[in-house]
């Protein structure tokens, strides 16, 4: 055996033997309010700090944060547990702390990774004092709405064919609802719009749904909106057009536009935007503008009335080629009211807010800065304007303030705003300042595919979608794909040890308060579809086709997913149609219209009890989490190694396993929650005691999915010795409640 080797079996040996003396397994603690209280504290607060050990099993727990090392003293015990607490008065300054285990001879250290025979001082807990994120965000169930396909209200504010050219081509008008997008889709209009929302409010409200994100909604000249044309108002597109004139681009365009290239078949006919009179008056004449910021305004009013939320999204990054401060498309330049654009003269007042790499060129000067090397979409050029970095953050107020009272921001790309990290990172604090004064329950919510952590300190986001801690680490283990449906792995489908050491190391990443309202996402208008990912099949729509997004498909993965999302901490947040059984690849395929009238109705009503269980029990929202079981047993960086050791003895994968557990528990409420991610029945004895369950009480069963459906009907199981002895079908997911033993036991 070589030194590898034998250093691994040391430290195998070490964790066996030392297991009967000192309980590892019983040590505990995290940042939600069972182990820290108050969790949010403000300057000047005292603040208690606990944790868990089996009881009477060690000497000393150390409450250490820099040179402080105070002895923490036992607060409570019950028939397992001993409680230890220490009070701790804070400032403003953030408390990065952890915990000294001492038993005998034997030593270890707790941090966010827990437990760890070497201390590990970049994941240690963290307390922010004055940080804190909105109550009712805290597991709240969201909605994400693409406006433009959700539903149909008002088709007289429809784009009309022709109404203007989009990438070089005129814009169509799809009128039948059902029709899959095209592979370029950027064109293409079905006619979704606020009065659409506004008429499925009642849907959403049975369905369980707390808050609408809406994709965006200001004036822009594509489907997807990511392109802003106006900040100030609402696209009259999908709010209201009150007063209109002009005329849509000639005849034969479309044809035209058969036999020509992208980009060209405008130079073809000698035609341009400043032709496309329609749509010039209904984007630019002020009265459809103040009419559908109007519109926008008892929009929300009536969803607050019926005690939801709305957050909409922010694309400060960058703007569109259309927009009023470029003015490419030249839509602005004759209109009253409106300075001249960049790109058309030198001295615009908005030259400052782009980065032009030729200063020779105007008018109509085509050299900017675009994100990505975008031209229809310049990057924002806040280092050099006050003026924009001003304006960008009075648009961030208005819209949280009256009279549009919206509940918060997502931020688009928002990693990537500015030309360095210095200033990304001013603006984002100023920002913060802006949004909490206007509206200081307002959700500052970011998108972001790597480590939030630099902007999660409490002074920037509130939080970020959650792809590393959620979407990425689920989707691999229950279907094996990439979330985009560009590859299928197969070793990490179903490898529940890959999945816990993945979450485990990237939910570090967040404060407390930030993972509890954590965008927890299986698809979105980025991304395919998740029921399509259930095929673990890879291929996008241009290659496979839209039929293929629906071959394969298997809805038991996806409900177990679903019940994962639902018991998963942060804000579980639904895509439109999903929980209709909608299908589809990546963009653009993703952004298929909701299925009215022919949804699929198990998979809806599944999606309404499961989201109904969400919210029965806050304990979900608000409780601790504990892996459960062998290989996913604790959190600690030591199960990790203990893994890595076997993998490398016994072969990578030859232990892997492809089920599940955890526990969601307070000291009032304890929940378990298992899956079972393969093909076979399975039969476990699962010890559920770490997730405080004594032997005292009962689990009940509280709702189970099957390869057949779901059921919410009652099953007992008894404990002994604190481990639970369950059958789970296949491809399955259980919830179970801890209760107190008053009931017959049903094995």
């Amino acid at each position: 055996m070589d030194q590898k080797k034998k250093k691994l079996m040391k430290r195998l040996d070490y964790f066996i033997h030392m297991r009967p003396v000192f309980d590892i397994q019983s040590l505990f603690s995290d940042g939600t309010e069972n182990y820290v209280t108050p969790m949010e504290p403000k300057p000047g607060d005292t603040v208690r700090v606990r944790f868990r050990t089996k009881r009477d099993n060690v000497d000393f727990v150390f409450f250490i944060s820099g040179a402080t090392k105070k002895a923490m003293e036992v607060e409570a015990s019950d028939s397992r547990f001993d409680y230890y607490a220490t009070d701790i008065q804070v400032d403003e300054a953030p408390v990065y702390y952890y915990f000294e285990v001492q038993a005998g001879k034997a030593r270890c250290f707790y941090t966010r990774l827990g437990v760890s025979r070497d201390l590990n001082r970049s994941r240690l807990f963290c307390l922010v004092p004055g940080f804190s994120t909105p109550d009712w965000a805290k597991g709240a169930v969201m909605y994400q709405i693409f406006t433009e396909r959700f539903c149909n209200g008002d088709p007289s504010n429809d784009v009309l064919d022709r109404e203007y050219f989009y990438l070089g081509k005129p814009v169509s008008r799809i009128t039948d609802w059902d029709q899959l997008p095209a592979a370029d889709d950027t064109r293409e209009f079905y006619g979704g719009d606020l009065q659409g929302v506004w008429e499925k409010l009642d849907y959403l409200q049975e369905l369980g749904v707390e808050v609408l994100y809406l994709n965006p909604v200001f004036v822009s000249p594509s489907n997807h909106k990511y392109d802003t044309q106006d900040y100030d108002y609402i696209d009259p597109h999908i709010g209201v057009i009150v007063a209109e004139r002009g005329a849509v681009l000639p005849d034969g365009c479309n044809e035209a536009a058969e036999h020509s290239s992208a980009g060209s078949l405008a130079q073809e006919m000698h035609l341009s935007n400043r032709d496309a009179t329609r749509y010039i008056s209904r984007v630019t004449d002020r009265r459809n503008l103040e009419a559908s910021n109007a519109f926008f305004a008892q929009f929300v009013e009536e969803v607050h009335r019926r005690g939801m939320r709305v957050i909409l999204d922010g694309v400060f990054n960058h703007c569109g080629s259309f927009n009023k401060w470029m003015d490419r498309e030249r839509i602005y330049e004759r209109q009253p009211g409106y300075e001249k654009g960049a790109y058309v003269a030198a001295d615009s007042p908005y030259r400052s807010f782009f980065k032009f790499n030729n200063e020779h060129e105007w008018p109509y000067n085509s050299y900017y800065e675009g994100w990505w090397d975008y031209e229809t979409l310049p990057k924002l050029n806040y280092e050099a304007s006050q003026e924009l970095e001003e304006y960008i953050l009075r648009i961030a107020a208005k819209w949280v303030s009256p009279p549009y009272n919206v509940d918060g921001w997502r931020l688009d790309v928002a990693a990537d705003l500015g030309f360095s990290a210095e200033y990304n990172h001013q603006f984002w604090k100023k920002f913060r300042n802006v949004v909490k004064a206007a509206n200081p329950e307002a959700i500052i919510l970011a998108e972001h595919y790597e480590d939030a952590s630099p902007w999660l300190g409490g002074d920037e986001w509130d939080t970020v979608m959650n792809y590393r801690a959620f979407m990425e680490p689920l989707t691999w283990f229950f279907t094996g794909m990439e979330k985009h449906s560009d590859a299928y792995r197969e070793e990490l489908h179903g490898d529940s040890q890959a999945f816990v050491r993945s979450m485990t190391r990237n939910m570090t990443e967040f404060l407390t308060p930030s993972l509890q309202v954590a965008m927890n996402e299986l698809s979105n208008h980025d991304h395919s579809h998740f029921l399509t990912r259930t095929s673990s099949r890879p291929g996008r729509v241009e290659k496979l086709g839209g039929a293929a997004a629906s071959e394969g498909i298997r809805p038991e993965i996806m409900r177990e997913a679903v019940v994962m999302q639902m018991t998963w901490p942060g804000a579980p947040t639904l895509y439109y149609g999903d929980e209709a059984g909608v299908c589809g690849f990546t963009d653009p395929d993703n952004r298929r219209t909701y299925p009215w009238g022919h949804e699929d109705k198990q998979m809806l009503e599944f999606h309404r009890r499961v989201i109904a269980m969400h919210r029965r029990y806050p304990v979900f929202a608000h409780g601790s989490l504990r892996f459960l079981g062998s290989g996913g047993f604790d959190l600690s960086s030591e199960a990790a190694d203990r893994a890595a050791a076997s993998d490398a003895l016994h072969g990578e994968h030859q232990n892997r396993q492809n089920w599940l557990a955890y526990g969601r528990f307070s000291r009032e409420c304890q929940m378990v929650v298992i899956f079972n991610n393969s093909e076979e029945r399975l039969e476990l004895s699962l010890p559920v005691w770490p997730a405080g369950i004594t032997n005292d009480c009962v689990l009940e069963r509280v709702f189970e999915t099957t390869k057949e459906g779901f059921t919410e009907e009652c099953a007992a199981y008894p404990l002994i010795g604190g481990e639970l002895k369950i059958v789970l079908s296949a491809t399955s997911a259980v919830v179970l409640e801890a209760r107190p033993r008053m009931v017959p036991v049903i094995v």
